[in-house]
């Protein structure tokens, strides 16, 4: 069952590589006591996900922010390895924090997953941008073409803010 305005986010971990090494990121303390958002892809380095979604993110951050959001963050289902390496190249620095959702467990919890096997991609979380405030989910925009790009962006949660 997908999640919906309202719920509370799953409690699950992420996986994030820091300069101290690999770390959990436990969702239920994450999310808590701040307004996140937080954008899911299903790939990293991807075509629309590389040329638009992820920086679409980056370069409204500071708008984000103004309007309250703590902070930002790009999941997908791939190692923290290649989070990291993706945001690197996209400069996403202090901007976007990368999380890694490598096992699919977030994607799964959330009812948000992809069948990416016709790609070779295998399970992956579709595309979607939410708000989440103190860990209860206050806006859900999930595209329903994970090639496409419109209600997930960076400017259609500007708007809900």
């Amino acid at each position: 069952m997908m999640i919906k305005v309202g719920d509370k986010v799953p409690s699950v971990n992420f996986k994030k590589l820091t300069s101290d090494g690999l770390i959990d990121v436990l969702t239920d303390e994450y999310f808590k006591d701040r307004k996140v958002a937080l954008f899911s892809v299903p790939g990293a380095f991807t075509p629309t996900c590389s040329a638009q979604h992820l920086p679409g993110f980056i370069g409204n951050a500071d708008a984000l922010k103004a309007k309250g959001i703590a902070t930002i963050a790009c999941v997908s289902v791939n190692d923290a390895f290649v989070m990291q390496a993706w945001g690197e190249s996209a400069s996403a620095g202090d901007a976007v924090e990368m999380l890694a959702d490598g096992n699919g467990e977030f994607a799964r919890a959330t009812g948000l997953t992809l069948d990416g096997s016709g790609f070779g991609l295998g399970e992956r979380s579709t595309r979607y941008s939410m708000l989440v405030d103190d860990g209860t989910i206050s806006a859900l925009n999930v595209e329903s073409n994970p090639g496409e790009l419109d209600v997930s962006s960076a400017e259609h949660l500007l708007e809900q803010l």
